[in-house]
Parts: C-alpha cells; structure tokens; sequence
C-alpha cells in the first residue's frame, strides 16, 4: 500500500457515500455522475488495497476497514470546513452571533448589550434567543450561552463563566411570610416550577436538608409552566414560589419585586460559553472575559 494519500476526489466521494449510503445520493450531492462516484471509489480501494464498502440491496454498508476510514475522513472534513468557514467569517468581517436562552437574553443580556456593544465593537455581535438548550452545532451560531452540567460535551469548546445558584423566590407579599421560618414553611404555599429544569427543586432542597420526600408530594399539588419567563411572571403575580437561578432574576431582586427568603445555593451546573467549531476561540475568551466581569458589575 502506497504511503502517499489518496486523491482528495476520491475521498470526497467516499465520505458522501459512506454518510449517506448511496452511490446516487452522493452523485446528487456532489454534482456529478453516478458512474464518476463509482470510479472515485473503486480508485480509493485500489489504492488501500481493501474494500471499503458492500452491498446491502440497494444501498451500500460500510465493511470493517470503511468503517475505520470513514471515522478519520468524516472528522478532517469537518476540520476543513470549520478552518475554512472561520477563514471566511474574518475575510468577511461576519457577525460573532450568540444564541441565548430567551429568559436569560431578557433579563439579563439585553439591559447590558449596549454596553457590550460600545466595550466590544470589534466583535459585532448579534444576538437571538433559542428555545430549548441552544446548540452551537448550527451551523448559524458562533456561540451559544446556556447553564450545563458536566461532563463537558467532546465536540464543542466550552468556556465556564461562573457557577449556577438558584433559590427559592416569591413576590413580597408571600416571601414575607416566610422569612425567618425553617424551610419547612414552603409547603403552605403553592409551588411553582418549569417543566425544562424539573431538577431545580430537588437540587435546592438536597442543599438545603429539606425532606425530598415531602417536596415530591408538595410539587404533586403545585403548578408547572413551560418556559422559565411564563414562571417567573407567575412567581411575580404572587401565585405562589418559584425556583430560578439568581442571574437571571437579579433586577427583580435588585427592584424588590421578586425575594429570596432563603438566598441561593450552588449546583453542579454552569453558566457556559459554548462555541461551535469554526468560531475564534480568542473571540470566544473574549466575550467571556466581558461576561464575567459583569457578572459583578451593576446592570
């Protein structure tokens, strides 16, 4: 076997038709003939000396070596196209575009982003919220902020900005009648919690040594909402006691219209920057860099 590498042709057409098993389908992709795919590949087994692929009725399998190939192929083509997207996004002058959390982009980013904008004008970000836990495999966003736990995905970069804390909060009204009173004091009221951190609750009365059992039966009799802004609003009409993270509820806690009877406890997750493959990891540092130095900077 020859130790040169193969035509980077021939490769192209056998990560296109690994991926989507079909001679047809690749030809499509890559705009060409069948029958040129087909001679692509047969020349990239003559040159490794092995069979990269079988026939399973109409479609292809990959055998054990095509396997091996495909692993290594697959992953520098993704490299390639990262290198070459982040080469074009600073040819380009592109925008560095965050996604966000919508809770979190409201109530925390957007009183800053003028600012951020003024400190940081060389990184000309745009910003958008996601819904759900934002993913900076899109191939749309350079970034993505979002509170994880680890471990750390393998695929991405992830930059830790500081620890999550959540806690216990209610409008005043109802957070006055339960300052001062042992934890306990939570089941006289209506509990509030989203149905995408359904683990919020149970981690907060883990640090604080309340009885889970008692919670679980508590939560059972309280009322769930889908977003993280529908149950802050609730939490804010005084419908009853929300948990959230301290970051994002701190101008109602600064304004007095949410309270903390219980203050904020760690949990093992952070606030993060993740970046997707492609984005500038001094752009990255950067933006996090500002991040956490707000977080102790007032709004």
């Amino acid at each position: 076997m020859s130790d040169s590498l193969p035509p980077l042709n021939a490769l192209k057409a056998f990560e296109a038709a690994a991926r989507l098993g079909s001679v047809t389908a690749a030809a499509q992709e890559l705009s060409v003939t069948h029958g040129a795919v087909s001679r692509q590949i047969r020349a990239l087994e003559a040159h490794l000396e092995t069979s990269l692929f079988e026939r399973a009725g109409r479609g292809l399998v990959l055998t054990r070596h095509g396997h091996q190939l495909h692993a290594g192929v697959s992953e520098a083509f993704a490299t390639l196209r990262s290198s070459c997207r982040a080469l074009s996004r600073e040819i380009e002058g592109a925008p560095f575009t965050l996604a966000c959390p919508g809770s979190l982009l409201a109530r925390w980013l957007i009183p800053r982003l003028d600012r951020l904008h003024r400190e940081l004008p060389a990184l000309r970000l745009n910003v958008l919220a996601s819904d759900g836990e934002p993913d900076p495999r899109r191939g749309d966003i350079s970034a993505a902020l979002a509170f994880i736990a680890p471990p750390w995905p393998s695929d991405i970069q992830v930059i830790e900005i500081a620890a999550e804390r959540i806690g216990a909060v209610a409008a005043p009204d109802i957070a006055k009648r339960l300052t001062q009173r042992p934890f306990e004091a939570l089941f006289e009221e209506t509990i509030l919690e989203t149905t995408s951190r359904l683990q919020a609750w149970p981690q907060w009365a883990q640090a604080c040594g309340l009885d889970e059992a008692a919670l679980a039966g508590a939560r059972q009799t309280g009322q769930r909402f889908e977003h993280l802004y529908y149950l802050l609003e609730a939490a804010l009409a005084g419908l009853g006691v929300a948990i959230a993270p301290r970051l994002v509820i701190e101008g109602d806690l600064q304004s007095g219209r949410l309270v903390a009877p219980w203050g904020f406890v760690d949990t093992d997750a952070r606030l993060c920057l993740l970046l997707g493959r492609g984005t500038s990891h001094q752009s990255g540092e950067q933006l996090a860099a500002w991040l956490r130095h707000e977080l102790t900077a007032p709004a």
